[in-house]
């Protein structure tokens, strides 16, 4: 997979919006499910084992997913993604944040988060 320019990783931000958001829902359900079958957990209204193999396995399907468009999923709590691109021959990561409604910052590949920058 190449790099993305701004644009196209705005573009493909857009069509994962609503992955995205199933994946920070399944997280939500995966922790409750994973705490009501701990040793002396309160059961879940949203199920037990079987149910949380199913979200376990609906949350791999959309990372999988999400990852075959050429992004990157470096963190899960909270949901941060990553588009590689370049800036003024720089490689820099396009980078998208949980609660974001669109593609704002980057940050040079060597700096990581802390060097976030918003976009011109």
């Amino acid at each position: 997979m190449g790099l993305f320019t701004v644009a196209e990783a705005r573009e493909e931000l857009a069509k994962l919006l609503p992955l995205l958001a199933e994946l920070v829902d399944l997280r939500a359900d995966m922790v409750e499910l994973s705490a009501a079958l701990a040793v002396g957990g309160d059961s879940s209204e949203l199920g037990g084992l079987p149910e949380r193999k199913a979200a376990e396995a609906r949350m791999d399907e959309l990372m999988t997913a999400v990852q075959q468009t050429g992004a990157e999923i470096k963190g899960i709590a909270p949901l941060l993604v990553d588009f590689p691109g370049e800036l003024d021959g720089v490689p820099v990561l396009l980078c998208w944040l949980e609660g974001e409604t669109e593609l704002l910052w980057y940050h040079r590949v060597d700096l990581g988060f802390a060097g976030r920058r918003r976009l011109a």
